[in-house]
């Protein structure tokens, strides 16, 4: 398991003490987030791409190695890119 910082600390051992109390409006933020989840992950487009065999072959090699399909893994790649959160190493 990862590090904890002190505010993850106190949450987790506050969770497992049992002194966590559920939001009174949790049905409805529940609902709207899952409406966000939907609508962020719905593939209403598609697209043609032509590779080299070298780099699909690639890309299936790690999807493979993370247990997903590798159209996943490509829409995941041109998402994150698109986001502004995937960037190279210097």
């Amino acid at each position: 398991m990862s590090r904890l910082d002190k505010e993850e600390q106190e949450i987790l051992e506050a969770f497992e003490a049992g002194k966590l109390e559920r939001s009174p409006d949790r049905a409805d933020l529940q609902k709207r987030h899952q409406d966000y989840a939907a609508a962020m992950f719905r593939k209403d487009a598609r697209i043609n791409i032509r590779l080299s065999s070298r780099d699909l072959r690639g890309l299936q090699k790690k999807a493979l190695a993370e247990g997903i399909p590798y159209q996943t893994l490509v829409s995941s790649i041109l998402h994150k890119y698109v986001e502004g959160r995937l960037r190279e190493e210097p």
